[in-house]
């Protein structure tokens, strides 16, 4: 196995379970790639999901399939838009709908109010239809088709650019745009997209758990690599961290160093828990280079931000996710400014407090002084605006950016407000796509680690072998992918690793 990010340790954990022979070979020194938590500022005991950060579309079958003890917080709020200019905003409430359909009439969106349900019992429909296959041999698209029932919705989802969709169903602009969000995390896209690429991306954004929630893991993301890492162990695979894998062949011949020496060994299958243009490289192969599309901030404060509508408490604003400067035009104003090479300003971010849902991941110490955290993620970022030579002047660029949107829509400076670590420095931590790529080896940053594939096969597509089967097949049938390049990969779900695994098995 190359790679012991969370998709790598699921494989690890049944393959060895399954009596097969396991060795996990992960640069880092610590095992779980991007799903991790860490104390990012000295002297604080705050422990961050530093890259990712919720979980919607880990499936029930592989948590109980290894036995794993994750425990998932929901959080009652969906999300809370401020309309800028203004002091009012849409609070998505699920566990008050009256509440939520006087937010709509607040911000002049009343008739968007059941178009909203509507939206959501749809996608909750294709939720149920799609999201049992996604541990099952893949389906083809004809037969997603079918299950589905309803051809009219299949084309409004998947057919038909989902901005154009999202336009004939809703007339606000505030609204369209929190809709169009779940198209465009992690994904460089106009509002209407002809390659469908937000099709696809919201996509996944709406079926996790058949339902689509996206959930807060108790502990942090660092709690869910954790139990995959227990589970792997228990089974007997061997965990090697600090193992840089330097080269591969075909026929499965692993390269790698460890400490000061050189050492190869040879895999009847190879997984490789890595992007495929990391896994071409390896293999001295060409592959085009995915780009990412999102900035990423991680900030402590010493309580949570006063707001514009001063008759809303902040933990409902910010007890879901708060989105600024995410309408629909803002969006392709984001968009359209980043083609020509400008960051866009201002700046469409979203944000998350994870110790409102879960205050363990703070010390008491913290908690008792109303310290919270903030994550913040900022869309239409691409990997094209960062080189190497640019990159820190970026870096301090998208972190202004980011607290000048936040500013714009609070009621006071969001920069007042962050907790100093031990040394006095404030807490507060960015990464652009290409600090992504340094740190995890994700090509351009990308946090899917390419494209999003549809969860099923094309008809004409060959289904002949298990890793075809499963959507994990490369050129090179000893090696699979295990990772979130694999078809039906992406986020931290673990579905990458199942399958990897399940295709090794069928195989015998």
């Amino acid at each position: 196995m190359i790679g012991g990010g969370h998709n790598g340790l699921t494989a690890a954990a049944y393959l060895a379970s399954a009596g097969k022979r396991v060795i996990v070979l992960e640069r880092l020194d610590e095992m779980g790639g991007a799903a991790v938590s860490a104390e990012a500022f000295p002297g604080v005991e705050a422990r961050l999901s530093r890259y990712s950060y919720l979980v919607s579309l880990l499936p029930r079958r592989i948590v109980d399939d290894l036995r794993l003890d994750i425990r998932l917080a929901r959080r009652r709020y969906s999300s809370y838009t401020p309309l800028p200019g203004t002091d009012t905003g849409l609070l998505i409430d699920t566990a008050d709908a009256a509440a939520t359909a006087a937010s709509f009439a607040a911000i002049g969106a009343a008739a968007d109010a059941a178009a909203w349900t509507t939206f959501s019992d749809d996608t909750a429909r294709l939720a149920r239809v799609l999201f049992p296959t996604v541990t099952e041999p893949l389906p083809t698209r004809s037969e997603a088709r079918r299950m589905l029932g309803d051809d009219a919705l299949w084309s409004e989802l998947i057919e038909t650019p989902i901005g154009t969709t999202i336009e004939r169903r809703f007339a606000n602009d505030l609204v369209r745009g929190v809709v169009l969000t779940d198209g465009l995390i992690g994904t460089f896209a106009p509002p209407i997209d002809e390659t469908l690429a937000a099709n696809r991306c919201l996509l996944y954004h709406v079926i996790g758990g058949g339902t689509g929630d996206w959930d807060v893991p108790v502990g942090g993301m660092g709690a869910v690599s954790g139990e995959l890492y227990r589970a792997a162990l228990a089974a007997g695979a061997t965990m090697l961290t600090g193992a840089e894998v330097t080269g591969l062949t075909p026929d499965g011949e692993v390269s790698y160093r460890h400490g000061d020496g050189e050492h190869r060994l040879a895999a009847a299958t190879v997984l490789a828990n890595v992007a495929p243009q990391e896994l071409a490289r390896l293999l001295g192969e060409e592959a085009p280079r995915p780009e990412g599309a999102q900035g990423k901030v991680n900030l402590l404060l010493t309580r949570l931000p006063q707001l514009r509508d001063a008759r809303l408490d902040p933990a409902a604003a910010f007890g879901g996710t708060f989105h600024a400067h995410e309408g629909f035009r803002e969006l392709g104003a984001a968009y359209a400014a980043a083609i020509s090479g400008r960051l866009p300003d201002p700046l469409p971010v979203e944000i998350y407090c994870h110790s409102l849902t879960d205050p363990t991941i703070l010390s008491p110490e913290l908690r008792a002084a109303g310290v919270h955290t903030l994550t913040v993620f900022a869309l239409q970022t691409p990997d094209r605006l960062m080189t190497e030579a640019t990159n820190d002047a970026r870096r301090a660029e998208l972190q202004a950016a980011v607290l000048r949107s936040l500013d714009s829509v609070l009621a006071e400076p969001i920069s007042e407000l962050l907790l100093p670590d031990a040394t006095g420095r404030p807490c507060i931590e960015t990464k652009t796509t290409l600090d992504v790529e340094h740190s995890l080896r994700m090509p351009g940053g990308n946090i899917f680690h390419g494209p999003l594939s549809w969860p099923w096969a094309e008809d004409a597509a060959p289904l002949e072998t298990p890793a075809e089967r499963w959507g994990v097949a490369t050129a090179h049938p000893r090696i699979l992918l295990a990772g979130s390049g694999a078809r039906r990969g992406g986020a931290v779900s673990g579905i990458g690793g199942h399958n990897a695994a399940m295709a090794v098995l069928e195989a015998g």
